[in-house]
C-alpha cells in the first residue's frame, strides 16, 4: 500500500504544472548554441564600425507604397518596416529556429506548454523615451488579434489570452499545448505602444509614422521613389548582445521602381548600392558594364543553405476549370523545364519537385514506415498515388514541344471532357477553355511565351495579362486570377506558418498565401502533425506525409530553384567572415567603409 502510494504522488507530481527555470532563448525543440552569458553572434563582426547608408531595392516587386502599417490588410506596405519594432525575441539566423532575449530579458515557457511567462528589460523604451511595458505587450496581442492581418492571426490564433502580471511580467496563455511553434510565434510578435494607439487607429493604412521601439526611425520618403530610415543613435537595446555588430548603417534606403531595367540602370548609375539579382539571363550576360570590369562593382554568389521551398506556377482551384485533376497534369506537361532551362536561364537552376526543396521534409521514394502511420488512417480520403512512388514532374527531351508529352496532355484533356472543337478545347456545355496569366514584370513574357504557346497547341486559349505591381497585388489579395507565378518557402524548422499557405482557414481568407485555395481536411491534419511534432524527426516525418499529399493534387506547375543568392554590389561595404548560415545578413551585418567609398568617387 506504501508502495502504492508513492507511486500514486510521483505520477501526481509529473502531472502538475511546475514551473520551469526561466531561459535567455527558446528554440521548436529545447537547443540552444549560445550560452546565457553570450557576447555576440558568430556570424557578425562585434567591432563594426557605424556609419554611411545603403540603398537598395525591395524583395518585394512594387513600384510605390501607401502605408506604414504593415500589420493590416489594407493598403500596400513600404519595405524595411521591421527596422522599427523590436519584438520580444529575435532570431539567430544561424540556428534553425532559435530566439533570444530583445524586449523580453527571460521566457519561461510552463512544462505543458499552456503559458509562458516573459520577464521584460526596464531599459526596453520606444523612440519617444516612453517605457515599455507589460500593457504594452498585451495591447499588441489584441490589436493583432482582432485587426491583425490573416498571416499573423492563424499564426497565433491558439493563444488565449495575455495578462500583465506587473508592469514588467507578462505571461499569454494558450489553449492546448500541442502546438510546437506557437511559444515561438508569440517571441517574434512586435511590441507596440498602447499609449500611440489609444489615439491613432491601427486598422487605418496610412503615411503618419509610428512609434517603435527598433533601431530605425522613418526618414525622409517619396511615394513612388523611395523610403529612408534613419539609425536611432539613442536605440536601446544596441550594446545587447543580441545586437552587437548588427544595424551598421547610418541610412537604409529602399529605392522603387515601375521595372527590373529601371533598377538595373539604376545600379550602374550609382543611384542604389545593392542589388540582388533573379534574372539568370541579366546574371550572365547584362554585368558587362565598366564599373564591374574594373572592380568597383562586385558580383557575389552568396550561398543560400535555407530550403528551397516552393516556386512554380499555381492555379486557382477556386475555378472551375482546375477542379479536374486530369485538367492540373496536363497544365503540368505543357511546361518544358529542360528546354528553359537550356535556353532562357543558361542551365543554371535545378528542377523544383517538392514543396519542400531541399530541405529533409522532401517526400522520396514510397512511403516510409514511419509515413504510412500518418497516412493510412485517411487513405480513403487520399488519391491512391500518396502511397506509391512519388511522382516528379516528367522530364522532356528538351524540344520546347516534347510530342510525347502533349500528346499525353491531350488526352488527359479528352478525359476531362474538354474536347477539340476545331482548334479549341469546349466543354460539354461548349464553353471554350481560356486561360489567363497574371504577370506583373516585362521579364516573365519570356518565361511564360513557350508555356502559352504550348497550351495554345492543346486548343486552350491561353493569355499573358500584365498589369502594374500595384493591381497584381490586389488581384493576389483578391484570388483575381487563373494562374500566377509564385514561391513558398518555409524555415529549417517549418510549423505554423504551413496554415497560411495550405490551410483550409486561409483559403477563403483575403490576402492569404494559399493562392490555389487548397481546402482539404486530411491536409490541415498533417499541418497539425507537424506544428505539434515533439522531435526534429517526427517534424521530417510529418512533413513528407505532408508533401506526398500535396504533390498529388498537383495544383501547380513546379518550376525551378537554385542554392544561392545572386548580389551585385559597389564595392564600398564591410562584411563579416562568416555569412549567417540561413540569412543574406546584408542589411543585418554589414558596414559601410569609408576607404573604399572614397577610392570609388575618386575613380568616378
Amino acid at each position: 500500500m506504501m508502495r502504492l502510494a508513492a507511486a500514486a504522488t510521483a505520477l501526481l507530481l509529473l502531472s502538475m504544472p511546475v514551473s520551469a527555470e526561466p531561459r535567455h532563448g527558446i528554440s521548436a525543440f529545447g537547443d540552444l548554441k549560445y550560452p546565457a552569458d553570450f557576447a555576440h553572434f558568430d556570424y557578425v563582426n562585434p567591432d563594426a564600425p557605424k556609419g554611411g547608408k545603403i540603398a537598395t531595392i525591395g524583395v518585394v516587386a512594387r513600384d510605390t507604397f501607401d502605408s506604414f502599417n504593415d500589420f493590416i490588410l489594407k493598403g500596400d506596405p513600404a519595405q524595411g518596416l521591421g527596422l522599427l519594432f523590436d519584438t520580444l525575441m529575435t532570431r539567430a539566423n544561424d540556428e534553425p529556429d532559435a530566439m533570444y532575449g530583445l524586449v523580453a530579458r527571460t521566457v519561461d515557457l510552463a512544462p505543458d506548454r499552456k503559458s509562458m511567462t516573459f520577464q521584460l528589460r526596464e531599459d526596453a523604451k520606444f523612440s519617444d523615451g516612453t517605457s515599455v511595458t507589460a500593457e504594452d505587450v498585451c495591447e499588441t496581442f489584441r490589436l493583432l488579434m482582432a485587426h491583425g492581418h490573416e498571416r499573423i492571426r492563424l499564426t497565433i490564433r491558439d493563444a488565449e489570452a495575455c495578462e500583465a502580471l506587473g508592469p514588467h511580467e507578462v505571461r499569454f496563455t494558450f489553449k492546448t499545448g500541442d502546438s510546437r511553434d506557437l511559444p515561438l510565434s508569440i517571441a517574434g510578435l512586435p511590441v507596440l505602444s498602447k499609449a500611440y494607439y489609444a489615439t491613432h487607429d491601427f486598422t487605418k493604412a496610412d503615411l503618419q509614422s509610428p512609434l517603435g521601439s527598433g533601431p530605425y526611425r522613418i526618414g525622409s520618403f517619396k511615394p513612388g521613389e523611395y523610403v529612408a530610415y534613419e539609425r536611432r543613435d539613442d536605440y536601446w537595446a544596441k550594446d545587447l548582445p543580441v545586437n552587437r555588430g548588427r544595424y551598421n548603417f547610418d541610412e537604409v534606403r529602399y529605392e522603387y521602381f515601375r521595372d527590373r531595367k529601371a533598377a538595373f540602370e539604376a545600379l550602374k548609375a550609382g543611384v542604389i548600392d545593392l542589388r540582388e539579382e533573379n534574372v539568370s539571363r541579366d546574371w550572365q550576360t547584362a554585368y558587362d558594364f565598366a564599373a564591374v570590369k574594373d572592380g568597383r562593382v562586385l558580383k557575389d554568389e552568396l550561398a543560400d543553405e535555407t530550403p528551397s521551398g516552393a516556386q512554380g506556377f499555381f492555379f486557382n482551384l477556386r475555378r472551375d476549370k482546375f477542379q479536374d485533376l486530369r485538367v492540373r497534369q496536363a497544365l503540368n506537361l505543357a511546361f518544358d523545364f529542360e528546354w528553359t532551362n537550356a535556353n532562357l536561364f543558361y542551365g543554371l537552376y535545378d528542377r523544383t519537385e517538392s514543396f519542400f526543396e531541399k530541405s529533409a521534409l522532401k517526400a522520396e521514394g514510397a512511403p516510409s514506415a514511419e509515413e504510412l502511420v500518418l497516412l493510412e488512417p485517411m487513405r480513403d480520403k487520399l488519391r491512391p498515388e500518396v502511397f506509391a512512388e512519388i511522382a516528379v514532374p516528367q522530364k522532356s527531351d528538351g524540344s520546347g514541344q516534347d510530342r510525347k508529352m502533349l500528346r499525353a496532355a491531350s488526352a488527359l484533356l479528352d478525359e476531362a471532357g474538354w474536347k477539340l472543337d476545331g482548334n479549341v478545347r469546349r466543354n460539354a456545355k461548349g464553353e471554350p477553355f481560356t486561360v489567363e496569366i497574371l504577370i506583373d514584370e516585362p521579364t516573365f513574357e519570356r518565361v511564360f511565351a513557350p508555356y502559352v504557346r504550348n497550351l495554345k497547341l492543346l486548343g486552350i486559349d491561353a493569355t499573358l495579362r500584365m498589369v502594374d505591381p500595384v493591381q497584381y497585388e490586389r488581384r493576389q489579395k483578391d484570388f483575381d486570377f487563373d494562374i500566377v507565378s509564385a514561391r513558398f518557402s518555409t524555415g529549417v524548422t517549418p510549423g505554423s506558418e504551413l496554415r497560411i499557405f495550405f490551410g483550409s482557414d486561409s483559403a477563403k481568407a483575403p490576402g492569404s498565401y494559399n493562392l490555389s485555395g487548397v481546402a482539404s481536411p486530411e491536409i490541415d491534419a498533417l499541418i497539425e502533425k507537424i506544428i505539434a511534432a515533439k522531435s526534429r524527426e517526427e517534424l521530417d516525418t510529418a512533413g513528407r506525409a505532408l508533401d506526398r499529399v500535396l504533390r498529388s493534387e498537383w495544383f501547380w506547375v513546379p518550376n525551378w530553384y537554385k542554392a544561392s543568392y545572386w548580389v551585385a554590389h559597389w564595392d564600398k561595404y564591410g562584411r563579416p567572415a562568416t555569412q549567417p548560415k540561413y540569412d543574406r545578413g546584408i542589411i543585418d551585418t554589414w558596414w559601410y567603409d569609408p576607404e573604399k567609398a572614397a577610392k570609388i568617387a575618386k575613380a568616378k
